[in-house]
């Protein structure tokens, strides 16, 4: 059988080998805990300061607005909790998010709910996108925290974010955007990017699972959200990843110098992939396309389950998913498509595919010969 053909990157990314050698020396003879005071720990923590320096250079913030986490999940929670938990001393009890938020986002703001807080889930227009004038509306003076993705991880859509800062900040509220989907596409720049809180992910990027940043403006104040020790700077506890954080800053270093070239290779791969599957009818794509990543096609096949297809493209060597990876356990359809006024049999036959730097024409090709056998063979049946 010929090497399945990977389009999922939306999930996660195969880590680059370049990363790989910056990381492995940390997982080896460098082993030394960072928060150790002996010459193993000292090693350590210069590398973590090392990558706390790229990745603050690269996103053009100060050193000490960068936490390292475990990853976007962790982040997400963190800049929910810790940023609503602060304004709560403040009287305000008020949570804004939109509908098409990641599930770390949404749990979390489940939580506060039951905590106590108000919470108000906007709705998004049919190609995903909050309307600003709805979002106005709902930032009232005791709104401690204001919530929008920078890209959605399902349909690849962006967010009106800097104006939607603006009014946050307007009202006296936080602003928190989740960049974990945006970041591999979309240079950060926390001079021209005026939220307060900042989320990020190396595995989507090319980079190690397991490894996050949480950037937090100075002078906002967020609560702990890990306890057990005083690891950065009192605000995380846990021991310090440190192959990670190695590889994460690795990285997003990589990431930002081709960021250009990748993103020009992946346009034309989807181009072609489409091209390749217009002998078919039926096919619709969800969310709006001229204010989307790249890399991410969200693609209604009518008549088609997408849970049939998806099994049938995997057994002929083609990885793809209908949606969130977090949420891939579950049986309901997509929360991002129903948000967007699509009833569940439209989500059910929806799939997402994401394109990768590594990708090929020949295996677009054969992607998209499959997806045309697959999609008449299973509307015949």
């Amino acid at each position: 059988m010929d090497t399945p053909i990977y389009l999922d990157h939306a999930a996660t990314t195969p880590l680059d080998k370049r990363v790989l050698e910056k990381m492995l020396p940390y997982l080896t003879d460098t082993f030394g805990n960072a928060d150790s005071p002996h010459a193993f720990g000292r090693k350590a923590m210069q590398a973590v300061d090392d990558a706390r320096d790229k990745v603050a250079e690269l996103i053009r913030a100060r050193k000490n607005e960068v936490y390292f986490t475990s990853g976007g999940t962790e982040s997400d929670n963190w800049a929910m909790l810790g940023g609503a938990y602060a304004k709560r001393g403040e009287g305000r009890k008020k949570i804004v998010l939109s509908s098409i938020e990641h599930h770390a986002v949404l749990s979390s703001a489940e939580r506060l709910q039951k905590e106590g807080f108000e919470v108000v889930v906007l709705p998004v227009n049919e190609g995903g996108r909050v309307a600003l004038n709805t979002l106005e509306e709902a930032i009232t003076p005791d709104t401690a925290l204001v919530c929008l993705m920078t890209a959605n991880n399902e349909t690849g859509v962006l967010q009106p974010i800097d104006e939607a800062c603006a009014l946050a900040h307007k009202n006296g509220a936080l602003f928190f955007t989740d960049a974990v989907q945006g970041a591999p596409y979309m240079p950060i720049d926390m001079q021209k990017n005026q939220a307060d809180i900042l989320s990020f992910s190396a595995h989507k990027f090319y980079g190690p699972k397991g490894a996050g940043v949480l950037y937090i403006k100075n002078g906002v104040k967020i609560a702990k959200l890990v306890g057990g020790g005083e690891q950065e700077r009192g605000m995380r506890g846990g021991t310090v990843n440190v192959a990670g954080v190695v590889g994460l800053a690795e990285a997003y270093a990589l990431a930002r110098e081709e960021m250009s070239e990748n993103n020009e290779k992946i346009k034309k791969l989807v181009r072609l992939y489409l091209q390749e599957i217009s002998c078919l009818d039926g096919v619709t794509q969800n969310g709006d396309r001229e204010n989307a990543l790249p890399s991410v096609l969200n693609l209604r096949f009518e008549g088609v389950d997408n849970t049939t297809f998806l099994y049938k493209m995997d057994l002929n060597g083609v990885c793809l998913s209908a949606g969130s990876a977090c949420a891939s356990a579950s049986v309901k359809p997509s929360h991002v498509l129903t948000a967007m006024g699509k009833d569940d049999v439209w989500a059910k036959q929806s799939v997402r595919l994401s394109f990768g730097k590594n990708n090929t024409e020949e295996e677009i090709k054969r992607s998209a010969r499959l997806t045309v056998e697959t999609v008449r063979a299973l509307r015949n049946f």
